[in-house]
């Protein structure tokens, strides 16, 4: 069994469906399955008609914010969906977990679990999460929490999933890990995106036997994944990579194909996608 697996933050899902390119996405590339980040809409709010596929939606409590949702062929048999950790959460009683999710739900700019950024489904070979990783912000006001309460909070879901099954999880995790991984490194060491702390949350995904799979087939490879709206970036190639396809280090024999599609149009990010054969 072969899965091809596809990430996109759209920035709107609505956007790209007007402009077409969320439909010719799913034609061309024919994905199992569709991880999306930054939907910016609830499923009532779209018109999607993709006969093919199944959705699950996980949508922010604030309109028109954040969102992540998966599509899934219907062929692909999803045993279960999670949105938020929920399951997760209602099994934990380790007191650091609860210290996290005291200090989450105290952020100045909103809970992060009521802004539907986690979205999770279990397939027969493997558990599939998609993620958008709260941004620092420009000053960096939000870079605690997401160092010292966010990433920790979801290494610890996805280490828990990995008791039952390998894991896949993708999205934008707004980190470029290292130099390579964008244009102007020197220029962007303190800078939200490239802080020693941000790049940290990558090293422990590492150090926990997670495998960044484009990195891992393309070590020296300069790619991008998303570039500001500012300055010409896209078109002088002035970008970061941000988006990733991370899988449990047991899947690595598995790996066949990781890409980064920066041909492909319609959002300030570009899809990516990773192919695994069972």
């Amino acid at each position: 069994m072969q899965y091809s697996l596809y990430s996109w933050n759209v920035n709107g899902i609505r956007a790209v469906l007007k402009k077409g390119v969320l439909q010719e996405l799913l034609q061309s590339k024919n994905p199992d399955f569709l991880c999306l980040q930054e939907t910016k809409a609830k499923k009532d709010q779209v018109e999607v008609d993709f006969p093919d596929y199944q959705e699950v939606w996980n949508s922010a409590d604030r309109a028109g914010y954040s969102g992540t949702a998966i599509f899934a062929k219907n062929h692909q048999p999803v045993q279960s969906t999670e949105l938020n950790l929920e399951h997760f959460l209602a099994t934990q009683t380790d007191p650091e977990i609860t210290k996290i999710l005291n200090r989450l739900h105290q952020d100045q700019y909103g809970a992060p679990l009521n802004e539907g950024r986690i979205t999770t489904v279990e397939t027969s070979h493997f558990y599939l999460v998609t993620v958008y990783t709260p941004n620092s912000k420009n000053d960096l006001s939000r870079l605690n929490l997401r160092h010292d309460l966010w990433d920790p909070l979801f290494l610890y879901y996805i280490k828990y999933l990995e008791q039952t099954k390998p894991v896949v999880f993708c999205g934008d995790l707004n980190v470029s890990h290292q130099e390579i991984d964008l244009a102007r490194p020197k220029q962007n060491t303190k800078n939200a995106g490239f802080t020693q702390e941000e790049r940290e949350g990558i090293e422990n995904y590492i150090k926990n036997h997670f495998l960044d799979t484009f990195r891992t087939l393309h070590p020296e490879t300069i790619k991008y994944s998303w570039w500001s709206h500012w300055g010409h970036a896209r078109e002088n190639n002035v970008g970061w990579r941000i988006d990733y396809f991370f899988i449990s280090e047991i899947l690595k024999k598995h790996l066949l194909s990781a890409e980064i599609h920066d041909q492909i149009l319609g959002s300030d990010h570009c899809p990516i996608s990773i192919t695994l054969q069972f």
